[in-house]
């Protein structure tokens, strides 16, 4: 298949492993740094040699009208140099067309080698006397500028690649493992073990990934999750390797290492991701392909030409410019270099690409379907309305959070949670006793106070006081968990508690809305605690009351109206939705990157990375098309120029310019798809632009 070097592996370049005499597994992570190195090596030797060629060729003599220094067989220097460059210069183009040959996949370096070996067999015969084709200065030329084009491919491949290469560089090569007595040995990341205890001290990187067994301190998790502001994590929490506690020690149980590690996982998916092949990949693979035996048909018809016109030597340059200029390497670098960037550029901000089918087909998604709890909200109730019949809201919370103090229920959490917001000062409670199915009550200032939902009122023949009955009956509508406050016979107040809605989740419904995109949101949730979320966030279609293992129907009912669909969930129990959809993405999944029902997976748990993939998916697919239209539409115009259809009228282009021609094609390519490094994936700068 024609550049199938770039195409079957856009991680590896197979073929060209060979074409300068490695080893194929000897380069690790840094093939393509060594490739650079190789054709720039080859490149500045080959300049050198290329320079006494071109001084000394009559062609350019007779042009120029210069003399030369001439001594006895000077006349040889340059079929010596030519030999010189046509095996050293160009081996790498003639080892990369045997293997093609070999392999019965002709592609570029076949047509490279071709053209050399003609140009060299024609000049070499013409320095024996048998030809009169003399372009031993073009083939010099030519052999060079390819050598820089190939030289300018590798670095941006290399490039292209150092977001993957730079993951493995983020974990410190040793740890401090906690040994008896509290003391601390400094060991090998290699020598960590699971159950082991590391000290991890403020502005240093987690060795492995495991779980906070004594401390508290803020993370910057950007490395994994693209979010630039510190996280909170404390004791019973799970940290990911590589990223940084900003303030404080921790002392951490290592839960993972090596290829268990969540960077490890995010390695493996970028490489996969670049190694996939997408629609537009194998559009380019037809073209390079097809563009071949264009080529071939192409060189034979000028030879016939030519030659039929008594132009033999003509038909020989102009074959070998056909040959040159039609070789697929811009449409072989067209969509790789795009794919390579693109995966790179996600990972850093987060993104984690499974399938590049479905990041391609982001761009064309009618519904983004959200599931609620998790994704659009935190997962975690908290305190979203209170009222005290006294008025006196601050007492209230207070006396509450001093009951809910002992409870470990995620209500009495989100009660003490919101005191703590407050600044509020807890008094003192005794006797705390749990109220099963009921709520919970304990001794506070001289009286015994219980906190509890409908059940308690029950139990104590207690009504809600007319003073809140307007604002409980608001709060129930909605579908919030109501707790009252009672105090002997009295009722003091009670709490609406909700789940909490994600402050990202409006911007990215908002986001995909301006990008004409429909957002609906499935839940098992009651009708009126979804419609609530729904009215909030401006959702467009709401499906409630749905059981984990049938949210796939709510995926299909969409399907079946002919939208493309893409699911958002957290990828545990909406895995059934996330398979079914055109595009599952998984999200929350910064510690699990092995989701097998997603076809994307976000590190962190904000929605907006949704408006992220598609900006993305969007921005990769033009520039694909923007390199597909210029290589393909080069090749269109310069085959014909470079067989002579303007002879007649007297603009012929020389081989060295079809050269020229070539390897800048690729360079365009090359810059082209660099600018998909400028994009803008940062959640706030959606936000900015809408303001």
């Amino acid at each position: 298949m024609a550049g199938h070097e770039h195409h079957e592996h856009p991680v590896r370049l197979d073929a060209r492993e060979d074409h300068g005499g490695h080893d194929p597994g000897a380069h690790g992570g840094h093939e393509h740094g060594d490739h650079a190195a190789l054709f720039r090596d080859r490149f500045w030797l080959t300049v050198a040699l290329t320079a006494p060629v071109v001084y000394y060729s009559e062609h350019l003599r007779h042009w120029f009208g210069y003399g030369v220094w001439e001594f006895p067989g000077h006349e040889w220097l340059s079929p010596v140099l030519g030999t010189v460059i046509f095996f050293y210069g160009g081996w790498p183009f003639l080892a990369g067309g045997w293997s093609e040959a070999r392999d019965r996949q002709p592609g570029m370096m076949l047509l490279i080698a071709m053209a050399i070996t003609v140009a060299y067999g024609a000049s070499m015969a013409t320095s024996l006397g048998l030809f009169d084709v003399e372009v031993w200065w073009e083939l010099s030329l030519l052999i060079a500028i390819m050598l820089l084009g190939h030289w300018l491919e590798m670095r941006a491949i290399g490039q292209a690649r150092g977001a993957l290469a730079a993951l493995a560089e983020l974990l410190p090569d040793e740890a401090e493992r906690v040994v008896g007595g509290g003391a601390t040995e400094t060991v090998a990341i290699s020598e960590l073990r699971v159950g082991d205890v590391v000290l991890v001290r403020p502005g240093g990187r987690v060795p492995a990934d495991g779980t906070i067994v004594e401390g508290a301190a803020e993370l910057d998790e950007s490395m994994i999750t693209g979010e630039s502001n510190p996280v909170p994590r404390k004791e019973g929490d799970r940290v990911v390797a590589a990223t940084v506690v900003t303030d404080a020690s921790l002392r951490v149980r290592v839960d993972a290492v090596g290829d268990d590690t969540a960077l490890a996982g995010i390695q493996r998916l970028v490489a996969e991701a670049q190694a996939s092949t997408s629609p537009s990949q194998v559009l380019a693979d037809r073209a390079a392909a097809l563009l071949f035996y264009v080529a071939i048909v192409a060189a034979v018809l000028t030879v016939v030409t030519w030659s039929a016109l008594g132009r033999t030597d003509a038909a020989v340059v102009r074959a070998v410019t056909v040959l040159i200029i039609a070789c697929p390497h811009a449409l072989g670098l067209a969509i790789p270099l795009v794919v390579s960037i693109s995966t790179s550029k996600s990972a850093q901000h987060g993104i984690l690409v499974k399938d590049r089918q479905a990041l391609e087909l982001a761009r064309q998604v009618d519904v983004v379907l959200f599931d609620k709890t998790g994704t659009l909200t935190t997962g975690e109730h908290a305190v979203t309305d209170l009222a005290a019949v006294d008025g006196d809201e601050d007492r209230l919370l207070a006396t509450a959070a001093a009951v809910e103090a002992d409870s470990e229920h995620p209500l009495a959490r989100a009660i003490v949670a919101a005191a703590r917001e407050r600044s509020l000062d807890l008094p003192a409670a005794r006797g705390f006793r749990s109220l099963t199915g009921r709520g919970v009550e304990a001794d506070v200032e001289g009286r015994t106070v219980a906190v509890g939902g409908p059940a308690l009122l029950r139990e104590r023949g207690l009504d809600v006081p007319d003073a809140l009955a307007e604002r409980v009956e608001v709060w129930r509508r909605r579908g919030a968990a109501v707790l009252t406050v009672v105090a002997g016979d009295e009722v003091l107040g009670a709490f609406a508690l909700e789940d909490q809605v994600r402050e990202e989740s409006r911007e990215a419904v908002d986001a995909l809305h301006r990008a004409g995109v429909r957002v609906a949101m499935v839940t098992g949730d009651a009708r009126q605690v979804a419609d609530a979320v729904a009215n909030e966030l401006g959702i467009d279609e709401v499906f409630a009351e749905v059981l984990p293992e049938d949210k796939a129907s709510a995926v299909a009912a969409l399907q079946e109206r002919g939208d493309t669909v893409a699911m958002v969930g957290d990828g545990v129990n909406d895995a059934p939705a996330l398979a079914r959809a055109d595009i599952g993405i998984a999200i929350g999944a910064g510690t699990d990157v092995a989701i097998e029902s997603a076809d994307l997976v976000l590190a962190s748990d904000d929605p907006r990375g949704v408006v992220m993939v598609r900006r993305l998916s969007a921005a990769s697919y033009r520039k694909m098309l923007q390199n597909l239209w210029w290589a393909a539409g080069y090749n269109l115009v310069a085959i014909p120029l470079a067989a002579g259809v303007l002879a007649w009228a007297g603009f012929v282009l020389p081989m060295a310019v079809g050269a020229i021609l070539m390897s800048a094609s690729t360079v365009v390519v090359a810059l082209n798809a660099q600018l998909l490094r400028r994009v803008e994936l940062s959640p706030g700068h959606e936000m900015a632009r809408a303001a």
